[in-house]
């Protein structure tokens, strides 16, 4: 428990320095367990309030009950929910599963090139109006200059090469050989105009420790985690035609935590469920690159 309180200290500390120095904020919420757990540390980091929009990137080809999960949580939390996607490739088809592309190209269009114009304020975005409960067109194309995201540095080998602030320039591409020095507290979030700013609250945690923390804190997570009775659960959440449940029985937070302390899934990637991953060699570095969360 005193580990959960480091982590949890300084992570509130990076959003509250984030949110100090960054204009235009806001923080992406791709529905699974770590942006959740980053989004309710940003609620405890302004005391119930999340004083930034919420961005998540639809590709149309989510997981149905990760849709409404947003929507509810949204609601009842009072988030400021902002949605987009690339509404021109939709339109054509252009996607794996449609079969018109190969999956790192449909992760190209529909996630990373999404993202990119829906944080510059270029391409139509989606505002929930909390009174109708509808999304609908937003007015504020305001770009973000500062981004923050639920990436850990142990979950996949190019999220290990972040900072907890780290730079992309204008087409929110990523230098990974130019990242600035982090000593101590001591944060650089003073970069050249244009640049937009990737915060990492969670870079320290592991996967462990964020369901300890789910575990302490009851947090309501996505019951796509637990096992329905097939002996079969979701690790890591993604697009439904390229997302793959594992082999687990695991049908609560406490039976994941066990899991995860006697080692079932030591030698198994946590997103080895995600076919984009392979396709990419096994990481996922040549997508966040471009952009890609």
């Amino acid at each position: 428990m005193e580990r959960l309180q480091q982590l949890e200290s300084k992570s509130i500390h990076l959003l509250r320095e984030a949110y100090r120095d960054f204009k235009s904020l806001c923080m992406l919420w791709s529905i699974g367990k770590d942006s959740t757990v980053l989004l309710w540390l940003a609620r405890k980091a302004f005391f119930g309030h999340v004083p930034f929009p919420m961005v998540h990137i639809d590709t149309s080809f989510k997981i149905p009950e990760m849709i409404a999960y947003r929507d509810r949580l949204a609601r009842e939390w009072g988030l400021n929910m902002i949605v987009g996607m690339n509404k021109d490739a939709l339109a054509v088809g252009e996607s794996f599963p449609a079969g018109r592309c190969d999956r790192m190209t449909c992760c190209r269009k529909l996630k990373s090139e999404a993202l990119r114009h829906t944080l510059s304020g270029e391409w139509e975005r989606l505002r929930m109006n909390h009174r109708t409960g509808q999304y609908e067109q937003d007015t504020d194309r305001e770009p973000f200059t500062g981004v923050i995201v639920g990436a850990r540095a142990d979950e996949e080998g190019s999220r290990s090469k972040e900072r907890y602030f780290s730079p992309r320039d204008h087409r929110s591409d990523w230098n990974v050989d130019d990242q600035p020095p982090e000593v101590w507290r001591y944060y650089k979030t003073d970069f050249a105009p244009g640049t937009h700013v990737r915060v990492h609250p969670l870079l320290d945690w592991t996967e462990l420790n964020i369901w300890e923390y789910i575990q302490r804190e009851e947090i309501p997570i996505i019951p796509l985690y637990f096992d329905r009775g097939d002996g079969k659960r979701y690790r890591s959440l993604g697009c439904a035609p390229c997302t793959q449940p594992v082999d687990s029985t695991a049908s609560s937070v406490a039976e994941i935590v066990d899991e995860l302390r006697t080692g079932k899934f030591t030698h198994v990637a946590e997103r080895a469920g995600r076919a984009q991953d392979k396709e990419d060699g096994g990481g996922l570095e040549s997508l966040r690159r471009e952009g890609y969360m």
